[in-house]
């Protein structure tokens, strides 16, 4: 496996190098950067090839890669809701974050699996979604970049059977799912069960911790995660890829401590299973 971090479990800085510097000193391989829903982060759709290049200059320099960007404005923009305005600023953000794992040379964009989250339930609101990746997939192929669909929390795509569904719809190298186990056990879904039916299809996966009821923010080894059932499920099939930490630590005086404890908590879980953690690039060159 390769082992990354979650741009939001780090403190929060618009100084690229120190971002990328925590990555490393933290232990990791890779991060995925955020495009969420707020004003600030979808502004990062919208910047310039220079900036662009700087970020990704950043990240070469330390000897950290982008991962992906986890592309959660999703959750604001609804791809599959009731309004075509909506729908129209969902499919921009698609293209746009296409374009943006481009040019800062990352493989695969995590898409949500929120229909039209905030609106009320529509039977037709997942003939929406699925009818919009179907019109971004092409610009996704072209592009070289993976589109990976995150079970996530609520009641949309919240199973990776779901996902799979999706998948099945679409048939593409270019779509493919982004498991999230922490989703899994906050909805009261079996690891093994989920990870199995979709395993030639993950292209990546989410490590974070979660309660019923409590899908963010639940500190590592506290929650009812099936690590352990999720990593021998894995070991099993010999999945290779890899595993971002998920963690939202709130520019906390200790966010680096409390990601390099997340990293030993998983590194040890994984090695009872019996799977190897990659030496990050940086480190093997030193």
């Amino acid at each position: 496996m390769t082992l990354g971090i979650y741009e939001k479990a780090l403190v929060g800085t618009t100084d690229w190098d120190e971002l990328f510097s925590q990555v490393r000193a933290a232990g990791f391989s890779f991060t995925d950067l955020s495009v969420d829903e707020s004003d600030e982060r979808l502004a990062r759709l919208g910047w310039s090839s220079p900036r662009r290049r700087r970020v990704a200059q950043a990240a070469a320099d330390t000897g950290v890669r982008i991962g992906g960007v986890c592309l959660s404005a999703h959750r604001r923009f609804g791809p599959g809701s009731a309004d075509p305005a909506v729908r129209d600023q969902a499919r921009s953000i698609y293209h746009q974050g296409i374009d943006l794992c481009v040019d800062l040379g990352a493989s695969v964009l995590q898409v949500a699996g929120y229909f039209a989250h905030g609106e009320p339930r529509d039977p037709q609101a997942r003939s929406r979604y699925v009818d919009m990746l179907g019109e971004v997939l092409p610009h996704a192929a072209e592009a070289g970049v993976i589109l990976g669909i995150e079970n996530v929390d609520g009641h949309d795509i919240a199973a990776v059977q779901d996902v799979v569904a999706v998948l099945d719809e679409l048939p593409s190298p270019w779509l493919q799912a982004y498991a999230d186990i922490g989703n899994i056990a906050e909805h009261g879904g079996d690891a093994a069960t989920e990870l199995t039916s979709g395993l030639t299809r993950i292209v990546a996966l989410h490590l974070k911790d979660v309660r019923p009821g409590e899908p963010r923010r639940v500190p590592m080894g506290q929650g009812v995660t099936d690590f352990d059932g999720a990593f021998a499920t894995l070991a099993a099939a010999r999945w290779s890829g890899r595993m971002m930490i998920e963690m939202w630590n709130d520019d906390a005086e200790d966010s680096l401590e409390r990601c390099v404890a997340a990293r030993h908590f998983i590194e040890d879980r994984l090695d009872r299973a019996g799977i190897s953690v990659r030496t990050p690039r940086w480190e093997a060159a030193a």
